[in-house]
């Protein structure tokens, strides 16, 4: 008789297996056996009717529904400091690394997939930073970006569907971009004041990507906000220049730190 244990036990087994640990260790950790683990492992385990119910909540092959603000800024993620690899059977993960210098960040990556798609998710430490983590057979549907190579080697557009969610929702799409490639920084000037040099301290946000479709993403949304910003080029030899967009406006900026704000 087959036994269908709780999605709860699943995830953990699967959270288990990404850090390194055997079958047999993880079945004695959630009190299953280590055939189950093997199961879920090679995404075998669920019926035809489970596995319809998991594919329901695919917008793309199914006829689930996404939360499109959480998406929109998981989007931003993703492209930025994300990317999709495969496990076994159709079955991939999703992850984005997160710097452990803003925690913050760390738990707004967990809460926006798991608003995306009711999967678990998993944080996996790596040196310095946080691997944010969550497996599902539908990554690909919603991420359509995803292929081989680097993203700044190939086309990075976005689908008609993913279109409509960014211009619906260009503050998260912007946020979820500055949290991944971009920052709030001080900019400090010299000017010469009646003989006597002075120096001037103001806010900018600096966003940099070697991806040429990514900084065009950005600056689309930008400018759907009515955001002015400026850009130029900055040559990283031997890798790919580097395209630095700027919001130095004193209303520019304030307007970016009502939605998005110092990492934190």
């Amino acid at each position: 008789m087959h036994v269908m244990y709780p999605r709860e036990v699943v995830d953990e087994a699967l959270r288990l297996t990404f850090l390194g640990l055997t079958d047999e260790v993880v079945a004695a950790r959630c009190g299953v056996s280590a055939q189950a683990v093997r199961h879920w492992r090679h995404g075998t385990r669920r019926s035809r009717r489970a596995e319809e119910g998991r594919t329901a909540y695919c917008p793309v092959c199914g006829t689930g529904t996404l939360d499109p603000r959480a998406y929109s800024y998981l989007l931003g993620l993703y492209l930025g400091d994300g990317y999709i690899g495969a496990i076994r059977n159709g079955v991939d993960y999703l992850s984005v690394f997160c710097c452990d210098t803003w925690p913050g960040l760390i738990e707004e990556c967990a809460a926006a997939i798991s608003q995306v798609f009711p999967v678990g998710v998993f944080r996996v430490p790596r040196q310095g930073c946080t691997e944010v983590k969550a497996a599902s057979k539908h990554w690909r549907c919603v991420f359509p970006q995803h292929g081989r190579g680097a993203k700044n080697e190939r086309r990075m557009t976005l689908r008609p569907w993913q279109s409509e969610i960014v211009d619906a929702h260009p503050e998260a799409f912007v946020r979820g971009l500055f949290h991944s490639d971009g920052c709030r920084v001080s900019n400090r000037v010299r000017k010469r004041v009646g003989g006597r040099w002075k120096y001037y301290e103001y806010p900018r946000y600096l966003f940099s990507n070697t991806s040429q479709d990514i900084v065009d993403l950005l600056t689309g949304a930008l400018d759907l906000l009515g955001i002015p910003w400026r850009s130029r080029v900055e040559p990283k030899p031997p890798h790919r220049d580097a395209v630095i967009v700027s919001v130095a406006r004193r209303a520019a900026v304030a307007r970016m730190d009502s939605f998005v704000g110092p990492k934190y």
